[in-house]
């Protein structure tokens, strides 16, 4: 056990050191308050596209044998909230945290997908890196304008070049990742009419483990509102090849709960729909950054220093 937690923590700050060095190297530069990253990512709702982003990914057979191997997505109601409570923690720390918190967030993930990898995957492949990052930038500004509102052309470009902080995050080429909506959608598009996505089995199973889980009716309104989110807004032949169906009246639900979500969140103030973290104060500037964090573009110039993980 020791053994195994020493290899863990070694692991941890080799990825740290790693990400810290490719931080200093890379050109992308990392969002500040008033982006729009911190527009879109602040919103609590916007986390409700990650079904979506989900069902895609596992679209594709060797991120579902990944999944299927290595993750408890099959697990119960609790180990569901405990998977979301940390994947929420890792955005909130790359999005808004302190440059050493993101650093720890995305070292944290590089452990993990260390441990993702079998014959026909590896997490830290670079073209499926690609795939799950690019679910993600479609589908959460798609929940962002179905639930809180619109977005520019403009904003949706900027949306993207601003994500692609997790080229050095995660290791990718620099270059990899859509730097504009023109990109993403070539890139969705290619991959969908290409013959890389088949719906397996395995992919069914996930998918109805992420989307109906073991009592889930004790949560219904969350998650029946996710499932026609999610189910709603797929790609009709992906839909199809997951077996959901979609009749009219599934379309008239989808309508009702997104006009109810939408209205119901403009009634509230942005205390109740953002992050905490998204409002946290700036800390105040720091005349010397310690060597865990100095000379890293990280666009917040004011984060104290703090020790190395």
């Amino acid at each position: 056990m020791s053994h195994a937690r020493d290899a863990g923590t070694d692991a941890f700050q080799r990825h740290c050191a790693a990400v810290r060095t490719r931080l200093l190297n890379a050109a992308e530069v990392r969002a500040q308050s008033g982006s729009v990253s911190w527009k879109i990512n602040q919103e609590m709702i916007a986390v409700a596209g990650w079904g979506r982003a989900i069902l895609l990914q596992l679209a594709h057979p060797s991120i579902a044998a990944g999944l299927h191997d290595h993750s408890s997505f099959r697990g119960n109601l609790l180990t569901g909230v405990r998977r979301m409570h940390s994947t929420v923690g890792a955005m909130l720390s790359i999005t808004f945290g302190s440059t050493e918190e993101m650093i720890a967030a995305a070292a944290r993930i590089n452990v993990i997908h260390d441990r993702v990898r079998g014959q026909s995957y590896s997490a830290h492949d670079p073209n499926l890196q690609r795939w799950v990052h690019a679910t993600l930038l479609e589908s959460i500004p798609l929940t962002y304008e179905l639930l809180v509102g619109p977005l520019t052309a403009r904003e949706r470009d900027q949306y993207c070049v601003e994500a692609a902080i997790m080229e050095p995050l995660l290791g990718m080429p620099s270059g990899w990742l859509p730097r504009d909506s023109a990109q993403l959608d070539t890139y969705m598009r290619d991959l969908l009419a290409g013959g890389t996505l088949v719906v397996s089995d395995t992919s069914r199973a996930l998918a109805r483990a992420v989307l109906y889980p073991p009592r889930w009716r004790v949560a219904w309104p969350a998650f029946r509102a996710l499932q026609l989110l999610t189910i709603g807004s797929l790609p009709p032949a992906i839909r199809e090849a997951y077996g959901f169906e979609w009749r009219a009246r599934d379309a008239r639900a989808f309508a009702r709960w997104t006009t109810t979500l939408r209205t119901a969140l403009r009634l509230l103030p942005g205390v109740a729909r953002h992050w905490p973290a998204a409002r946290r104060p700036a800390a105040p500037v720091q005349p010397n950054i310690g060597a865990c964090s100095a000379g890293v573009k990280s666009l917040q110039p004011s984060d104290p220093p703090r020790p190395c993980h």
